[in-house]
């Protein structure tokens, strides 16, 4: 269909702004016009339930999917729960720029992440080339940002160690070009090898270039955990120092040192911001993390990559050494805090004899194997390639409203989507802001709570005409029921659909209709506007 309308129904247009009820035209991928109720005739009327509301598609500023997008075409886990555009490229670490030999690391390094399909086509090498790949055909949009730690790795190599002058140098350049492909910023996983390696002064002249473009930089910072304020404040000091706007990755206060602490870090920003540094953050809505089981290894037992990590550890001294900064000293890969075994759980694993594992945490596994916990550590770690995933139950509730409402926050599911038991949050990171945090608890107003999911990222994209429902913008929309949409997967049951939506549109088309996915892909790589090298 060409032209068609929503008529008469609630319209939250992502702007904030209290609902207005109209009709709604779309045509040709966007919208047309917007109307009084009732007032647009001799166009194909879209049914839609009662009590329903049009918003715009939900955007998820963290997303994992760099590979799934192609891999799982249909991508349900985000189409069913309203995302029209995902954030990828996140924490340092992706697949774009590459070569032959870094291609060959990161993909066992993140295998945990994303999997890592034997027979998938990596033929591209440029950001550009893998934009391309994506334009041929996904569900919903993606954003990607250039991954620092693939940088490094392309550049300085796996080893832990200082980089040069000329090699910070071909670093800039390699990031300048993705950013010129239409990358929208840079990433950083600061608890990961090898981008974990970098200096302040090497972070800065990265963050110079992307600040040049107009783009953001998005760290996952050096900690959580222990020095959690230090690592925000390192961030923070970049954006101070190179101009280059920030987005603060998953933000959170977790282990039991950041207790009720969260006033103290919204205080940073909140100083920050009035000094003219231009800071937003998204978080999840839910208290477990998720990463993988070999992120808690000390930054020098990856050093070298993958394949040296784990001959290092056939090493009873290395051995040694690992348990006792897991035990005794704090871990900077556990965020410098000793490793809780209790709230370390197994989502998901490579090797599947060892699929037992799954559902378990590390100190369940001890106890039932009558071993110490950091020997089924290295069991897992060693038998399963470095593949398996966790889930890290150390976040607080408290901390986690109190960030919700700052004043730049946005959503971002942070989801993992391989793995036997991947966390909730890969299918129901959106509904559950909209359930459980507006209508059952009010903490946001339906308004606020879509205007933090859809106009307030879009802006921080900067994406032309998208993130609100308006003449000339895009009809990424989704229509849902405000008083029956709700999360059902959960840490049993993870991957299951959201009720309540009933229609979700990409560019135009129904990917979702009638509660049910459609199977059309017309999502595309979503560039940095061009007014952005312009102003440059």
């Amino acid at each position: 269909m060409n032209h068609f309308v929503f008529r008469d129904i609630d319209i939250v247009d992502g702007t904030g702004a209290a609902r207005v009820r109209g009709d709604v035209l779309i045509g040709d991928g966007s919208i047309v016009r917007i109307a009084a109720p009732g007032s647009i005739v001799d166009e194909q009327v879209i049914p839609t339930l009662p009590g329903s509301v049009l918003a715009p598609g939900f955007i998820d500023m963290h997303a994992h999917s760099d590979l799934h997008l192609l891999t799982e075409p249909a991508h349900l886990p985000k189409i069913t729960q309203g995302v029209t555009t995902e954030v990828i490229g996140q924490d340092g670490l992706s697949y774009a720029p590459i070569d032959d030999d870094a291609l060959a690391i990161v993909r066992k390094q993140i295998a945990g992440w994303n999997g890592n399909p034997v027979d998938f086509d990596f033929s591209w090498r440029t950001v550009g080339e893998y934009l391309s790949r994506l334009d041929e055909g996904i569900t919903p949009n993606a954003a990607y940002l250039v991954p620092q730690g693939t940088l490094r790795l392309l550049v300085v190599g796996a080893e832990q160690r200082e980089a040069t002058t000329a090699e910070i140098d071909r670093m800039c350049a390699l990031l300048a070009e993705g950013l010129d492909q239409g990358a929208v910023g840079m990433s950083s996983g600061l608890t990961y090898t090898p981008g974990m390696y970098a200096s302040t002064g090497e972070l800065a002249a990265l963050c110079s270039v992307v600040a040049s473009y107009g783009g953001f930089y998005a760290p996952h910072t050096r900690s959580y955990g222990a020095g959690a304020l230090e690592a925000y404040a390192e961030m923070i000091g970049l954006a101070r120092d190179t101009g280059c706007a920030l987005h603060l990755t998953h933000a959170t206060m977790n282990f039991g040192v950041n207790r009720g602490r969260a006033g103290e870090f919204l205080a940073l920003i909140a100083e920050a911001r009035a000094a003219g540094c231009d800071i937003t953050l998204d978080t999840y809505p839910y208290l477990p993390g998720s990463t993988t089981l070999s992120a808690l290894l000390p930054s020098w037992a990856m050093s070298g990559g993958p394949d040296a990590a784990l001959d290092r550890l056939t090493d009873p001294a290395v051995r040694q050494r690992v348990t006792e900064d897991v035990n005794v000293n704090g871990s900077d890969g556990c965020h410098g805090v000793t490793v809780e075994w209790e709230t370390i759980q197994i989502s998901g694993v490579g090797n599947q004899e060892l699929s037992d594992a799954v559902g378990h945490t590390i100190a369940e596994l001890a106890e039932t194997s009558s071993r110490p916990p950091v020997d089924v550590f290295f069991d897992l770690l060693t038998r399963d390639q470095l593949a398996t995933t966790i889930l890290q139950h150390v976040g607080h509730e408290d901390n986690v409203r109190a960030i919700m409402r700052d004043a730049g926050h946005m959503g971002g599911s942070d989801g993992l989507l391989v793995g036997a038991r991947p966390h909730p949050r890969v299918w129901g990171t959106f509904p559950r802001y909209l359930s459980h945090y507006v209508r059952e608890l009010g903490l946001l107003g339906l308004e606020d709570c879509v205007h933090h999911l859809t106009g307030r990222p879009a802006a921080r994209l900067r994406l032309a005409e998208r993130g609100l429902v308006k003449p000339g913008y895009a009809a990424d929309l989704v229509v849902f029921d405000p008083a029956t949409i709700y999360d059902t997967a959960t840490f049993d049951h993870p991957r299951q659909p959201a009720r309540g939506i009933q229609h979700v549109l990409v560019n135009g088309a129904f990917a979702v209709e009638d509660g049910t996915p459609t199977g059309i892909r017309a999502g595309r790589a979503l560039r940095m506007n061009a007014i952005n090298k312009e102003t440059r």
